[in-house]
């Protein structure tokens, strides 16, 4: 991995204490064949990283919140050629945008760290400023899970809304 300031290292050793304590399991090891995200895979629910191949190391929370919003039972099942079949692919994409911002927040690292301009088909600032909102389409559905919630419809004074997340892990 290319770390190019004590910035990135410090969010990335951030980020992986933050997932293994969650229970999104990171194994560090070389990556031998092409994955979609250099340097990254996702194997039966556990981030693989290559640190020699990592380009951006926020893509790892990206990849965590795909695990995060799937289905328990479908969790540990989980790689990086099936999460493109499932059949709530695009919800659950939405989803892991909006838990991936909430993990930034959490971990207080610049959102920019996950939604880099080499990402998200140049639209990171309008995603980033959309669920700096609270207006972004991902939140609604990790709200409707039970996850967080919007601040309209707070479940009591002591919750925050998001990005403040109720649970990490879909039940």
């Amino acid at each position: 991995m290319t770390y190019n300031n004590d910035e990135t290292i410090v969010a990335f050793e951030k980020c992986i204490s933050f997932l293994n304590s969650i229970g999104i399991k990171t194994i560090f090891r070389k990556i031998e064949a092409d994955s979609f995200l250099p340097g990254l895979l996702i194997e039966n629910g556990v981030i693989i990283i290559d640190r020699d191949a990592l380009e951006h190391a926020g893509d790892i929370l990206h990849e965590a919140g795909h695990i995060a919003v799937v289905q328990p039972a479908h969790r540990n099942r989980l790689t990086a050629k099936n999460i493109i079949k499932r059949s709530n692919r695009e919800g659950e994409e939405m989803m892991a945008i909006a838990w991936s911002y909430a993990a930034c927040v959490h971990l207080e690292i610049d959102p920019f760290f996950v939604f880099h301009d080499q990402g998200y088909r140049g639209g990171s600032k309008d995603i980033t400023d959309s669920c700096s909102k609270n207006d972004y389409l991902g939140l609604f559905m990790l709200q409707a899970l039970g996850m967080t919630t919007d601040g309209k419809q707070v479940l009591s004074e002591a919750i925050p809304s998001y990005p403040h997340m109720i649970k990490w892990l879909r039940e």
